[in-house]
């Protein structure tokens, strides 16, 4: 008797599977659509440094949208092993200390251990950008062989920094800050 409710439980068991297996296996997989949602960010707020000497000369800023962050690239003429980007109470010119005004909810500091290049002109010394995170970029000079900028942002952020080589012997380093946490 007790092999025989065994055997009907196992027999039970089998059945489903025989009717669940096939007909979830037969059943088409949802249609892939595009996402553009962005993937969770883990690049964290804290301070990114590197810091190997260098003998570069910042020759361009630029920046850029992209679907979930912004991005800073400073366009190196040689390695970008010396540098730190770090979120600041306030933006401060490099030579001066004085204080610059900023229209975002944070600010970051980016601080490249190089001069800029001979002739190298910014631009304006602030520059409205209004991207969905990066609200303004701020030229904070070049002094005793420093660069600095800033780039003034919606909200303190996730951010990466990370470098790139090329092109030919120059570098780039790349500022990233995440649109969302």
């Amino acid at each position: 008797m007790r092999h025989g409710k065994i055997g009907i439980a196992l027999g039970a068991v089998a059945a489903a599977l025989l009717v669940v297996t096939p007909a979830s296996a037969a059943s088409p997989a949802p249609a892939a659509r595009a996402s553009t949602s962005c993937p969770t960010v883990y690049w964290g707020s804290l301070a990114k440094t590197g810091s190997l000497s260098t003998h570069s000369t910042v020759q361009d800023l630029r920046t850029g949208r992209h679907l979930c962050f912004d991005r800073l690239v400073i366009d190196l003429a040689g390695p970008a092993d010396s540098y730190s980007a770090r979120y600041v109470s306030e933006l401060t010119g490099i030579g001066s200390g004085r204080p610059v005004a900023t229209t975002g909810g944070a600010n970051l500091e980016i601080l490249v251990q190089a001069p800029t290049a001979p002739g190298f002109n910014p631009g304006a010394k602030v520059k409205n950008l209004g991207y969905t995170t990066f609200r303004q970029l701020v030229w904070l000079g070049s002094f005793e062989g420093q660069t600095k900028v800033g780039i003034s942002t919606r909200a303190r952020l996730p951010m990466r920094v990370f470098t790139l080589a090329g092109p030919g012997d120059g570098s780039r380093l790349v500022i990233d800050v995440a649109h969302h946490w």
